[in-house]
């Protein structure tokens, strides 16, 4: 190292006289045209990169902007259409509902079926119409086709009602022709079958006969169809009677809600309560 470093001291004149000389070529170099422009074209080419890459991530940027924008176009637009549909739907079956000829629906309040609870057992639905409409506890609920079943609690805005599929509901209903007389009750398993109660055996009971409600019910009004008659087995005293329900549970979307049932007189002169009829 130490003879590396007298070697510098003792040829330094000539070693910075070629450092001269290569620094003069290099400016002669760079004085001719086709290399100023190469170094020009060069220059170019890399500000061009450059551009070209900054304008690609902002358009990366301005793209996501876009496409943010008409994704909340299109979900608008969507929102509108699917509530132009639904409105559609609903005015259909309202109209389908107060065109039947066999139900006299005035003063009857109509509602939209937006909840429901189905199993084997426990079964609910809600309607959108609640106490600011008129509902109260125990109206009945039907549809032309049918029995529905009985309001059973009420908010401003919504109803929860029992729906004749239910083990708790009991109404009772009378035969179209014979006038036999039962109680209609749903023992759980499949939503279209339902079965009467207390139809004696000396009752003159067919099949396909037609059930409706009666005026022994202390909520529903008579004559609301429930079903028709299904299976008949003779037990010791009653018959064991099926009905097919006249009433598609998975299709219910409107219904109709009959004004309350006054009873006072009745109740009174027989000595029972709704409550202890157990909302037959």
């Amino acid at each position: 190292m130490r003879k590396f470093s007298t070697l510098i001291i003792k040829y330094n004149t000539w070693l910075l006289f070629f450092l001269y000389c290569a620094i003069a070529f290099l400016f002669m170099r760079l004085q001719q045209d086709d290399v100023q422009a190469e170094l020009h074209t060069g220059g170019m080419e890399f500000s061009a990169f450059i551009n070209e890459h900054v304008m690609s991530f902002n358009s990366l940027f301005t793209m996501k902007r876009e496409n943010e924008r008409m994704m909340r176009v299109n979900t608008d637009l969507l929102s509108r259409v699917l509530s132009m549909e639904t409105a559609a739907v609903d005015k259909r079956n309202r109209r389908k509902i107060l065109a039947d000829t066999t139900l006299n629906a005035s003063g009857f309040i109509m509602a939209r079926v937006v909840d429901r609870k189905f199993s084997d057992r426990d079964n609910m639905l809600v309607i959108d119409a609640g106490w600011r409409k008129g509902i109260k506890k125990d109206m009945t609920v039907l549809v032309p086709e049918g029995l529905v079943g009985r309001v059973t609690s009420v908010s401003e805005h919504y109803a929860r009602v029992m729906p004749v599929i239910h083990p708790d509901f009991k109404v009772v209903v009378v035969a179209d022709s014979c006038n036999s007389m039962g109680i209609l009750s749903w023992s759980g398993g499949r939503e279209f079958l339902a079965q009467v109660e207390h139809i004696p055996i000396s009752s003159h009971l067919k099949l396909g006969e037609r059930f409706v409600t009666s005026d022994f019910s202390t909520f529903s009004l008579r004559g609301i169809p429930v079903g028709r008659v299904a299976r008949i087995k003779a037990d010791n005293l009653f018959y064991d009677v099926d009905i097919w329900l006249g009433v598609d549970f998975s299709t219910l979307t409107q219904v109709l809600i009959a004004p309350l049932k006054t009873e006072q007189e009745q109740t009174g002169i027989t000595g029972y309560t709704t409550e202890k009829k157990a909302r037959l």
